[in-house]
């Protein structure tokens, strides 16, 4: 969880220097920090509060303490790594590449050990447990709508770059999330 968390808000960090966006509640949360200038770690965290009921209901209290965990170290991690490390100039195009694989391989390890990042990921896990719905298809269908919002707020070549990492994050969990693959159980 903790390796999970954190390669998660690396590239939460790459997004951010470069302003690109990503999907999800994070994605979400991130489109709100751009236009209100408030912290995203807690607009990610205050946004996801709403779905724990439906993790807690449909999941179990382990999963939901679980992903209440991740989302808590997401938001407290994203806000500290850009203390820890310095960005003097980054290319969007490497950012997307990169924070796209770094969102998307810590997605994997959470999901792999029946945690979530929240919000869409919570309900994306429960389609695919309980109605055979492929999780990372899922959540590809719902960025692309959350990106769409973006094109009022984001230049068109952040957009495209945007569409990009959501496609390389849910391609990732696509191809490497599947029923009957490893599964941590606790």
């Amino acid at each position: 969880m903790l390796l999970g968390t954190l390669f998660i808000a690396l590239g939460m960090l790459m997004y951010t220097k470069t302003m690109l966006l990503t999907g999800g509640v994070a994605g979400a949360a991130l489109l709100l920090s751009y236009v209100t200038r408030l912290d995203f770690g807690a607009l990610f965290f205050l946004v996801n509060v709403p779905f724990y009921a439906l993790a807690w209901k449909r999941m179990g209290w382990m999963f939901t303490l679980r992903t209440a965990i991740a989302v808590g170290l997401v938001a407290l991690f994203s806000r500290l790594t850009g203390g820890w490390i310095g960005v003097e100039r980054l290319d969007p195009l490497y950012a997307t590449v990169i924070g796209g694989g770094l969102f998307g391989t810590g997605m994997l390890m959470l999901f792999r050990h029946r945690t979530g990042l929240g919000g869409i990921n919570i309900l994306a896990l429960y389609l695919q447990e309980r109605h055979g719905v492929r999780a990372g298809y899922f959540q590809l269908a719902v960025d692309l709508v959350i990106l769409a919002a973006a094109f009022f707020v984001l230049a068109p070549d952040q957009l495209l770059l945007s569409v990009v990492g959501a496609v390389i994050v849910n391609l990732l969990l696509a191809i490497n999330h599947k029923p009957g693959r490893y599964l941590g159980v606790s």
